[in-house]
């Protein structure tokens, strides 16, 4: 979609729903896959670089 459209909003957001679906990813592998590896510090990190790329959309982008 944002390919067609070319609306900075759409990229932002998908690139934010990229990063919380490696994040679930992340709470499976940690939950069930990997119980004995603590995935804890990766979770947090993917899940802040996710609100931090929608917040930069959010505050920067739509200015323009």
């Amino acid at each position: 979609s944002w390919r067609h459209s070319r609306q900075p909003l759409l990229l932002w957001s998908a690139l934010c729903f990229i990063l919380l679906a490696i994040n679930n990813l992340l709470v499976v592998l940690d939950m069930v896959v990997l119980a004995q590896v603590d995935l804890s510090l990766a979770r947090r990190v993917t899940s802040l670089a996710a609100v931090g790329v929608l917040l930069y959309g959010f505050i920067w982008e739509v200015d323009r």
